[in-house]
């Protein structure tokens, strides 16, 4: 699917709705693409050493293996890395706070929807500049808080108070739900990230921009205030530098 276009970002959306009943597809489909976007910052993956951290059951990591890169996976979740019965052959258990990897070992560093999770950020993106070789490219996307999907299962209505929208996700499904705010969910917006991301010297920003947003994806990204409901989902990709 071309990216940006009106066809993937509905694609892409659709797969979201039905990600509870038909996960496989809802990731396969997102790997892809992800993998596409790599690709087009990177260049052929074939033959370079991919670092995925934090990717769950595995879906990118064998993406990226079925396009010849040796690709690794590093999740601190056992329940996540087990959730498709077994995680992918070489699956390391370990936090992408203190990655058991020596320094510039990668070319591409990837983390996809992680960074909200983890309570201190920074140190989480530090970590996968450390692992970059240098002129290697570091892939990280993040859901914002004030996007639409900020609370995850439990958007919109995070927009009213996260324990509001906790207690109406209960009522409605009479579970639990999965996040809880300042516990495995933290309020990230863009602002402050592009703010330190450009201030390092380490990196070098080679894009800024809405990871699924069909059009003017970079443009949305420079406006502040806007960018952080519009933006949606904020993609980053960096440059290691030298």
């Amino acid at each position: 699917m071309r990216d940006p276009s009106i066809r993937r970002s509905v694609a892409l959306f659709r797969a979201f709705l039905r990600e509870q009943t038909d996960p496989e597809h809802c990731y396969r489909l997102l790997a892809r693409d992800a993998a596409q976007q790599v690709a087009r910052y990177a260049g052929p993956l074939r033959g370079r050493v991919v670092v995925d951290v934090g990717g769950g059951s595995g879906h990118v990591t064998e993406e990226f293996r079925r396009h010849g890169a040796q690709a690794h996976l590093f999740e601190p979740d056992t329940g996540e890395l087990h959730s498709r019965g077994r995680p992918p052959a070489g699956a390391v258990l370990a936090d992408g706070y203190l990655l058991p990897l020596a320094d510039g070992v990668a070319d591409i560093a990837f983390s996809s929807n992680v960074l909200e999770h983890v309570a201190d950020p920074y140190t989480f993106l530090s970590e996968l500049v450390r692992v970059t070789r240098p002129g290697g490219l570091i892939y990280v996307s993040y859901t914002n808080w004030l996007s639409p999907w900020g609370g995850h299962e439990w958007a919109p209505w995070h927009y009213l108070g996260a324990e509001r929208a906790r207690a109406r996700y209960r009522r409605r499904t009479g579970r639990a739900a999965k996040h809880t705010l300042g516990e495995n969910l933290f309020p990230l917006h863009i602002g402050p990230v592009l703010r330190h991301v450009r201030s390092r010297a380490d990196v070098t920003v080679v894009s800024a921009r809405s990871r699924y947003w069909p059009f003017l994806t970079e443009a949305v990204t420079r406006v502040p205030g806007l960018r952080e409901v519009a933006t949606w989902n904020l993609l980053l990709i960096l440059r290691r530098s030298p």
